[in-house]
């Protein structure tokens, strides 16, 4: 379980392609890291498979791919990274599961005084738990959605802070990123589309 808050930019400095899956080795100024730990890349999710002086290794399956970036990842990409939420540490941002739902595209990039808007489109299973001032990773970023000016499209506002402290700011129109949805409003989803169901074949309730 995660919160969302970034703690160090990494950068990818290497990558490896053994069988269908993904190797990425990770230059971070993470300390004390120990094997089986779970590590946020950019919001997912990932186990360090290997240990170094300044990096850590991981893998992503195939199944990972599908649902990701990682497979255009090439060194020198700079990550979001953060580490696992400990039990009694503050939530600061929103629980984050670092499970990717899907990948979104930038739309629109513009300045609003000191925020940065920006417009993004988003896979319908994340759309359908987004709501105005609700939560939604970005990137492993925990952030609210600002608005919502079209069907499939969010909008989020960054701050200067998170512009300095995350990759986010490096984002253009047409970029990808990885989006995970609010944990509780895909919870609310699957009981509504559930009972929906159940009504449409006369099921009892």
């Amino acid at each position: 379980m995660f919160t969302g808050l970034v703690s160090v930019i990494g950068t990818i400095a290497g990558v490896e392609h053994p069988g269908t899956g993904l190797a990425m080795r990770v230059r971070s100024s993470f300390r004390g890291l120990t094997l089986g730990e779970s590590v946020a890349i950019d919001g997912a999710c990932l186990t360090v498979e290997s240990i170094g002086r300044g990096w850590f290794g991981v893998r992503v399956i195939r199944t990972s791919l599908e649902r990701t970036l990682f497979g255009t990842y090439a060194v020198g990409q700079r990550v979001n990274l953060e580490l696992a939420l400990r039990v009694g540490d503050r939530l600061g941002g929103h629980l984050v599961q670092g499970h990717i739902d899907g990948v979104g595209t930038l739309l629109a990039v513009k300045q609003k005084g000191d925020a940065r808007l920006i417009d993004i489109r988003v896979p319908k299973e994340v759309f359908s738990a987004s709501i105005p001032l609700g939560s939604i990773t970005v990137d492993g970023v925990s952030l609210t959605v600002n608005a919502i000016p079209a069907s499939n499209v969010i909008q989020i506002s960054l701050i200067p802070f998170t512009l300095q402290r995350t990759t986010l700011g490096e984002r253009r129109v047409g970029d990808g990123v990885h989006l995970e949805a609010d944990t509780i409003g895909k919870y609310i989803r699957h009981l509504v589309e559930g009972r929906q169901r159940n009504g449409r074949t006369g099921r009892a309730q």
